[in-house]
C-alpha cells in the first residue's frame, strides 16, 4: 500500500510533467522570466485527497480554473496578497476537516508561493472566495 507521501508526490510530478509544454513555448530569451499564471491546490488531512488547477489572469482571465474571471477579480482586489483575499463571509461550523490550499507560479510579473491550512472547507471559502473553488 502506497503512503499519503508518495500519492501526494506522484500527483505533483504528473502535473508539473503536464505544465511542462507550456513553458517551453515561452519562446528563446525568457526562460528567466517567472513562469506564467499560478498553479493552485487543495488538499485534504494528511494528503488524502488533492486537486489542482492553473489560473492565468494575464492578459486576461484564462486557463481551466473554473471562475478564473472571478479569482483573477479576487486577487487585483488583494493585489495578490493572498491573506487579504475578499473571500465571502458567511457562518461555518466549527467542524475539523481541515484542508490545505498552495499557490505557486507568478503575479504580476513576480515569483509567488503560498500555503495555508483552513479548518474546514467552509472556513476556506470564507477566507479565500472563488480563487480555490475548483
Amino acid at each position: 500500500m502506497r503512503s499519503p507521501a508518495t500519492v501526494t508526490a506522484v500527483v505533483l510530478l504528473a502535473l508539473a510533467a503536464a505544465a511542462l509544454p507550456a513553458r517551453a513555448a515561452d519562446g528563446p530569451g525568457e526562460a528567466g522570466n517567472p513562469p506564467r499564471g499560478l498553479f493552485l491546490t487543495v488538499s485534504g488531512s494528511d494528503s488524502t485527497w488533492i486537486r489542482g488547477v492553473l489560473l492565468q489572469c494575464a492578459p486576461g482571465p484564462s486557463g481551466p480554473h473554473p471562475a478564473a474571471s472571478d479569482a483573477c477579480a479576487a486577487l487585483e482586489k488583494a493585489k495578490g496578497d493572498f491573506d487579504k483575499l475578499p473571500g465571502n463571509a458567511r457562518a461555518c461550523t466549527k467542524q475539523y476537516e481541515p484542508v490545505t490550499v498552495s499557490a505557486a507560479g507568478s503575479w504580476g510579473g513576480l515569483r509567488t508561493a503560498w500555503r495555508k491550512t483552513y479548518p474546514n472547507a467552509c472556513v476556506l471559502e470564507t477566507a479565500t472566495g472563488p480563487v480555490f473553488r475548483f
